[in-house]
C-alpha cells in the first residue's frame, strides 16, 4: 500500500524513539500530539516532552491539548484527515470521538506481550512479578484499556538481573521495527488481527511513590525484584534514622538470621540486610543530597551509621 497519512501521539522518550524511527523510514507524520509542557528540573522550568522536541527538530507541527474529550479536539483531528493515528505512551485517554476519526482507526505500541500487563506500568510490573519474557504488542485501539485486537508482537527475554531502565531501552529498540512493518501493510494486518483472551489479562497499575519503601519483613527475592523494577524510577528506599537511603542495586542472599532490616555485615561487597526470608545485599546506595555510589564508597564516609546491628526501616 502507499504510505498512510498518519498522525503520531506520544510523550516520553520511549515514544520519541518510535517517532524518530518513523522519520528515518520515510513515514513522517503530518502532525504530532504530545502532552502539554511540564515543569522540570530544580528550577521547575516548563520543558517540552521528548516527543515534542523530536517533532520540532524535524519541522513537524505539534498539538498539545490538555484533553481529547472535547468537541474541538475531535474537530482538530478531523481537519487533518488522517488514515491512522499512531499512539505510543501518550498519557491521555482517547475517547470514542477520537478513535472514530482516522480511516483505519488508532493503533498503539504497548510495552508488554498482551494480554499480559494491560495498564500504565507494564515494564515495572513485569520485573516486579519475576516475568522471564516481555515484548511489545502493536494493537488496534478501542474504548477498553489495552483490550483491542493484536496486530503484531515482538518478544524478548528478560535477563535475570535486568532492571526496568534496561528493559525499557530494549523494548524501545524492538518496538519501532514492528510498528513500521505494520504501517507498511496496514490493511493486511488489520484483517488478520487477533482477539485478546481476556481471561489471561493482568493489570499493571500505575507506580505510586509510596510503593518504593522497602518492607524488610518480605522475602529477599521479592525485595530484589522490587529494587530492579523501581530502577530508575521512583527508586526504592529505606529509613536510616531520619534520612531516606535510596537503594539502586541489590541482590538476594541465603538466610543468615537477624531481625528484618538488621544490617548483618558492612564491607566492600555491600550492606547485607536481613529480610523476612533470606537477606538482601545492597550494592549501590544514595543518601539525600548525594549521588548514587557503590556501597563500599559510602561506607568510607558513613561507616558508623551503617555498622552491623543497625536496623533499617525505623
Amino acid at each position: 500500500m502507499t504510505a498512510p497519512r498518519l498522525v503520531f501521539a506520544g510523550t516520553p522518550e520511549f515514544a520519541a524513539a518510535h517517532l524518530k524511527a518513523l522519520l528515518a523510514a520515510g513515514l513522517a507524520p503530518i502532525a504530532v500530539y504530545s502532552q502539554p509542557d511540564r515543569p522540570a528540573g530544580r528550577g521547575k522550568k516548563l520543558t517540552a516532552s521528548p516527543v515534542k522536541q523530536a517533532a520540532l527538530a524535524a519541522g513537524l507541527p505539534v498539538l498539545q491539548p490538555a484533553s481529547l474529550r472535547t468537541d474541538s479536539a475531535a474537530t482538530e483531528l478531523q481537519a487533518l484527515t488522517p488514515d491512522v493515528l499512531v499512539v505510543v505512551a501518550y498519557g491521555l485517554i482517547l475517547p470514542q470521538s477520537i478513535l472514530d476519526v482516522p480511516r483505519y482507526g488508532c493503533i498503539n505500541v504497548h510495552a508488554s506481550l498482551l494480554p499480559r500487563w494491560r495498564g500504565a506500568a507494564p515494564i515495572q510490573r513485569a520485573i516486579e512479578a519475576g516475568d522471564t519474557r516481555s515484548g511489545v504488542t502493536i494493537m488496534q485501539m478501542e474504548a477498553g484499556l489495552d483490550t483491542g485486537p493484536m496486530l503484531k508482537t515482538a518478544e524478548i527475554e528478560i535477563a535475570p538481573r535486568m532492571h526496568s531502565g534496561a528493559l525499557h531501552d530494549r523494548l524501545a529498540e524492538i518496538g519501532p521495527p514492528a510498528l513500521i512493518e505494520v504501517l507498511e501493510d496496514l490493511p493486511r494486518y488489520l484483517d488478520s488481527a487477533e482477539t485478546q483472551d481476556d481471561s489471561l489479562a493482568t493489570y499493571a497499575a500505575k507506580i505510586e511513590k509510596a510503593e518504593a519503601q522497602l518492607d524488610w519483613t518480605l522475602d529477599a527475592q521479592a525485595l530484589d525484584r522490587k529494587v530492579r523494577a523501581f530502577n530508575p524510577f521512583p527508586v526504592c528506599w529505606t529509613a536510616l534514622g531520619s534520612e531516606r537511603l535510596k537503594v539502586w542495586e541489590a541482590q538476594p542472599e541465603p538466610p543468615l538470621g537477624g531481625a528484618p532490616g538488621e544490617i548483618l555485615a558492612a564491607d566492600e561487597r555491600g550492606l547485607l540486610v536481613a529480610c523476612g526470608s533470606g537477606a538482601l545485599r545492597l550494592t549501590t546506595l544514595q543518601l539525600p543530597g548525594g549521588r548514587a555510589m557503590p556501597t563500599a564508597d559510602l561506607l568510607n564516609a558513613r561507616r558508623d551509621a551503617l555498622r552491623p546491628g543497625t536496623v533499617l526501616g525505623h
